[in-house]
């Protein structure tokens, strides 16, 4: 993430589909051009019990298209009584990106979540593309993330592996990716809800795959 055009994409975040839910998380480094500008920067967000928002890019956009998103899906369920599904908030987000092509937010991003149809992640564009698929990742750490997921990924991990894989997929591009780092944030969306992982649980876990933190 940064607050300058000449390198919008520099942070890492991750989706993964899971068995009973989905696995969100990125790291907290915030960059201008060479300078690390913020070393606690929010990346990862709780859209609804269901939902969450990984973003990459300008800071502002990437915050204010945040609670945009909240606020409609909020207004969603208070119309209808009901949460909005995963595929219905990914459409809504690709509309607002879509809708603001002259002006646009300069973000990546992962909108993940679950509904009734199980757990699902959806990579979004600048101008408002949206793809569900399996595992996603954005951001100039992406490409180390990928090398991690396409080799240790398998359809329908529980989401106690899932958090795992994350955390050692995020390590990997923290440690060759000079816009990624400065710590996890890591998140679990199931039937229970939206929840945080603690920072003592994932330096537990990176502990016990003998990756340094």
């Amino acid at each position: 993430m940064t607050t300058n055009e000449e390198i919008k994409k520099g942070t890492t975040t991750i989706g993964i589909v899971c068995k009973d839910g989905v696995v969100m998380a990125t790291e907290m480094r915030a960059t201008m051009g060479t300078l690390i500008a913020h070393k606690t920067t929010q990346k990862l967000f709780k859209i609804d019990d269901n939902l969450g928002l990984a973003v990459a890019g300008v800071v502002g956009d990437a915050q204010s298209l945040a609670r945009y998103i909240t606020a409609e899906v909020e207004l969603y369920k208070l119309k209808r009584g009901q949460p909005m599904t995963v595929k219905s908030a990914a459409t809504l987000t690709s509309n607002i990106l879509a809708g603001s092509r002259f002006y646009p937010y300069w973000v990546g991003l992962i909108l993940g979540g679950v509904d009734k149809n199980s757990g699902h992640v959806y990579a979004l564009d600048m101008v408002g593309g949206a793809i569900p698929d399996e595992y996603v990742t954005t951001g100039s750490g992406s490409p180390y993330v990928y090398g991690v997921l396409e080799d240790h990924y398998q359809k329908g991990l529980p989401v106690s592996e899932g958090i795992d894989l994350a955390a050692r997929s995020l390590h990997a591009a923290m440690k060759r990716d000079s816009a990624s780092g400065d710590g996890m944030s890591v998140a679990t969306i199931t039937s229970d809800g939206f929840s945080f992982v603690d920072e003592k649980e994932l330096h537990k876990r990176l502990t016990k795959m003998k990756l340094s933190s």
